[in-house]
């Protein structure tokens, strides 16, 4: 799944950069007065500086890229452990641990996983079962988190380079002024917005995946609860029904 947004990543971020000129052309023919915010961003866009505004693209595409699949594991992770547990005790209550072994192991998700481990280790006792638990529930806790350091390194690197071209921008507009000995107005407004434009997308693709991100860490979150309250009611189901011995 990583692999396939990967993939489609950098073919969003060819098209994009190359369909730049394309797009200055559309808008430079044929911009229909007060089209919206859209399509003021766009215009925005396109009179940016294209080297520092396609770096800004790429980070906000990428970053979603890895966004999107994070947000489609953790909701193919998230399970309904009440249930689980449910269908795990009524297995257990007949004596059949290879039956609720059978159940964890069916149920995609890591909580699941770590009941599966649980239960595997019932023949140790209850110090067995949480020792395991806690051991495995760590590694699930790191495959729950992969992915989100580089949606971190996006939405740093967005504004960091937005903040660049806004300085190279106005390095050059400084030149402009000392090439023609005048300070107007007229001769380096045009490349201080160019300069300021793309602080301000930068700050906006930020924005973006820091949404996208506070949003997948609290899911992770939710599923770390849910896991930790079912391997409780693990260990307690399994001394309800006599499984230690």
């Amino acid at each position: 799944m990583r692999k396939l947004l990967f993939l489609i990543g950098v073919f969003m971020v060819a098209s994009a950069v190359g369909a730049i000129d394309v797009m200055a052309q559309d808008v430079a023919a044929a911009a229909p007065e007060g089209g919206g915010a859209f399509q003021t961003l766009k215009e925005k866009f396109i009179e940016g500086d294209w080297i520092w505004m396609s770096s800004v693209l790429v980070c906000l595409i990428f970053g979603l890229a890895f966004c999107i699949e994070r947000i489609i594991t953790l909701n193919i992770a998230s399970t309904n452990t009440d249930v689980l547990l449910q269908k795990i005790e009524e297995k257990l209550s007949n004596g059949d641990i290879e039956g609720a072994k059978d159940v964890a192991k069916a149920t995609p998700g890591p909580a699941a996983s770590v009941l599966y481990e649980g239960l595997r280790n019932h023949a140790g006792g209850p110090e067995a079962v949480e020792k395991a638990i806690i051991s495995y529930g760590s590694v699930q806790m790191g495959l729950l988190e992969k992915g989100l350091v580089w949606i971190s390194l996006f939405i740093a690197l967005a504004p960091m380079l937005g903040f660049l071209g806004t300085v190279v921008g106005m390095i050059q507009a400084f030149d402009k002024i000392q090439a023609a000995g005048d300070i107007s107005p007229t001769v380096v407004a045009g490349g201080i917005k160019v300069a300021l434009l793309t602080t301000v997308f930068g700050l906006i693709a930020a924005i973006i995946l820091q949404i996208f991100y506070n949003y997948i860490v609290s899911k992770v979150d939710s599923i770390t609860n849910k896991m930790e309250d079912a391997s409780i009611g693990l260990v307690e189901v399994m001394s309800r029904n006599r499984v230690f011995k």
